[in-house]
């Protein structure tokens, strides 16, 4: 691939086009707000200058409502050799070109698993899509050449190919992205009025459970309604769950051992089931999840603290696995906790000790 046109220069288009970039590709860019590409531009993801022909690879990068409509337009005005869009919908896009009556052996549709709560250029990266995944649905109709150039997009943006038909891969994302991002916004929407003195006391859980629920709401009613059916059939069996579980806390509240004691087994069964989903997430590189063992270390909020404790870690030969930040209410000091081997933390543990942290029993 030599060249490209980005359509969509928002968070993903932008992303992208500074991967190909940095890779040497030739990349233009489009946007219906003029504006905005010349802002991706100006971050060196390409020229915002019209090509004077077709280019290798087109990317759409519009929002799921609008991409069948951008695509045809790119396709019949002969744009390029090849066309992707990196909508979060698969299935509604390719059925609404065939509806057109086009021909869709040039165009392949991917979904880069990957984003953050920002969006728009600026919030762009290069390695936005590093080591993620980067689901491919090819039909029989796909040409092998728009399949390979696909393919070399998701090399030159350091992501991991995934091969999927449309529909599964609309459920796939319908159970753990849509459904997921609805959950926390009603998780979220239960602190908007709540008492000062409450909202003081959120920690680390309530913060890992709302964080997503600061995505741009547009953006989502857009990714949403392009995929209802199946976010509307998993929030189904979450009510379920929802109305099993309220049923077993008023139990709880019986003063009859009985209905008590029932109770307690369904507070069980949804948080025994709640465990053997999370150990099906995905760990650290999409492998396997792994069991790592943490250990709390306690900072003042100054510059140059976090730098000194990887610092730290690395005279003692501990690799890092992960790590979390938990800040102290009303102070300016918080506490790291970082995920290491199990074997791995009394040896990190001592050697932070050696130079003066201060570890959380």
């Amino acid at each position: 691939m030599r060249t490209a046109l980005v359509i969509g220069t928002g968070l993903i288009g932008t992303s992208a086009a500074l991967a190909l970039s940095q890779r040497g590709v030739a990349v233009h860019l489009a946007d219906h707000d003029p504006e905005q590409a010349r802002t991706a531009a100006a971050l060196g993801a390409g020229t915002d200058e019209t090509p004077d022909g077709p280019v290798d690879l087109a990317i759409v990068a519009a929002p799921p409502a609008h991409v069948a409509d951008v695509l045809a337009d790119a396709m019949r005005r002969g744009a390029a050799r090849g066309y992707v869009d990196v909508a979060s919908v698969k299935g509604g896009p390719r059925r609404e070109l065939q509806e057109r009556g086009l021909d869709l052996a040039p165009y392949i549709g991917t979904h880069p698993m990957s984003g953050r709560e920002r969006s728009g250029p600026l919030a762009a990266t290069g390695d936005l899509f590093e080591g993620r995944p980067w689901v491919l649905t090819p039909t029989r109709d796909t040409d092998t050449e728009v399949l390979n150039l696909a393919l070399e997009l998701v090399s030159h943006c350091r992501a991991v190919p995934v091969v999927m038909d449309a529909d599964a891969h609309d459920r796939a994302v319908a159970l753990v992205s849509h459904m997921p991002h609805l959950v926390s916004s009603m998780v979220a929407a239960r602190l908007e009025h709540a008492e000062e003195a409450a909202v003081r006391l959120c920690g680390q859980g309530i913060r890992d459970v709302t964080r997503i629920a600061a995505s741009d709401p547009r953006m989502w009613i857009d990714i949403l309604s392009a995929n209802p059916g199946p976010v509307a059939d998993l929030l189904t069996d979450v009510a379920a769950d929802l109305e099993e579980t309220v049923r077993a806390l008023r139990a709880l509240q019986s003063s009859d051992e009985d209905k008590r004691r029932e109770g307690s087994t369904g507070i069980e069964d949804v948080l025994r089931r709640g465990n053997a989903g999370q150990v099906r997430v995905p760990g650290k590189h999409g492998s396997a999840p792994r069991v790592y063992e943490t250990v709390p270390v306690l900072i003042d909020d100054q510059p140059g603290q976090l730098a000194r404790i990887f610092a730290d870690a690395e005279r003692a030969g501990v690799n890092i696995e992960d790590v979390r930040i938990e800040h102290a209410t009303g102070q300016q000091a918080g506490l790291v906790q970082l995920m290491v081997e199990p074997k791995a933390a009394p040896v990190l543990t001592a050697g932070l000790r050696e130079r003066g942290w201060a570890i959380r029993q």
